[in-house]
């Protein structure tokens, strides 16, 4: 595992969030809890807005963050980070979403994974160049074409509508756990127990098959009243690694965090 997390993560009753610091790239963890200060921001001043609105407005919000960011250090040139996003506004879910970290929902024992991956191998397979099943052999299949890093005329983030019901579970987590554990034991995991005992669980199978990067897990549940309903929630949300630390967050604006804070691994 690395020494220092360059993972961040949040999560309220109205979202949950993954950003991942661009392996190779300077200041991961400062991109990545940047990136995800921008963007809870943006959930929390929402009020009567679209979701897709305000994705959109957190992800401005968060390349202009990297920005200010290079601007103040220049050795975080080439900081970048993924970012995955759920958010719900009562009515309905909403996907935001760039780079390899991902979502997926879970019902009645079905995992389907809702984001497309960001990168050179996945390019490779949508294209026919390459087999799912070469997918993990593959030297370059972790290099991501797609992040957040500051570039203005960058291809934003992906928006995806979720078909949503009552009961569904969701996953978003960082490529610390797929890289590691295949889709049925991620399925498996997923459904046992409360949203906070499948997080531990899921996080402990990535470790223990030998993980390396960080790993960061949050799971959610769609409740009665479209509602999404998340572990460890506590006043405004939960902070989970490098945004755990206030001293990552370049230009926070009017974000206000609770006090509650976990660490991923």
């Amino acid at each position: 595992m690395r020494d220092h997390n360059e993972d961040s993560g949040f999560l309220a009753p109205c979202v949950g969030l993954v950003a991942d610091g661009v392996g190779g790239a300077e200041a991961g963890e400062v991109a990545s809890a940047t990136v995800a200060a921008a963007v809870v921001g943006a959930v929390l001043d929402a009020g009567a807005d679209t979701p897709e609105r305000t994705l959109v407005l957190g992800a401005d919000r968060a390349r202009a963050g990297i920005r200010r960011a290079i601007q103040q250090d220049l050795t975080r040139l080439g900081m970048a980070t993924t970012l995955t996003v759920l958010m719900c506004d009562g009515e309905r879910v909403v996907l935001g979403h760039v780079g390899d970290s991902r979502a997926y929902r879970l019902r009645d024992g079905a995992l389907a994974q809702l984001s497309t991956d960001h990168t050179y191998v996945a390019h490779l397979v949508a294209t026919g160049q390459l087999g799912p099943e070469a997918v993990g052999r593959h030297p370059w299949r972790n290099v991501v074409l797609r992040s957040v890093d500051g570039d203005p005329a960058d291809q934003g983030i992906d928006l995806v509508p979720v078909e949503a019901a009552v009961g569904d579970r969701f996953l978003v987590c960082s490529d610390g756990l797929t890289d590691l554990v295949p889709d049925e034991e991620v399925a498996a995991l997923l459904g046992a127990g409360a949203p906070d005992e499948a997080a531990a669980a899921l996080t402990e199978a990535a470790l223990a098959a030998g993980g390396r990067d960080n790993v960061t897990v949050v799971v959610l549940d769609l409740v009665d009243g479209s509602v999404v309903e998340g572990s460890l929630v506590e006043g405004p949300g939960t902070r989970l690694g490098a945004l755990v630390d206030p001293v990552n967050v370049v230009d926070p604006g009017p974000v206000r965090f609770g006090s509650e804070a976990a660490s991923a691994l």
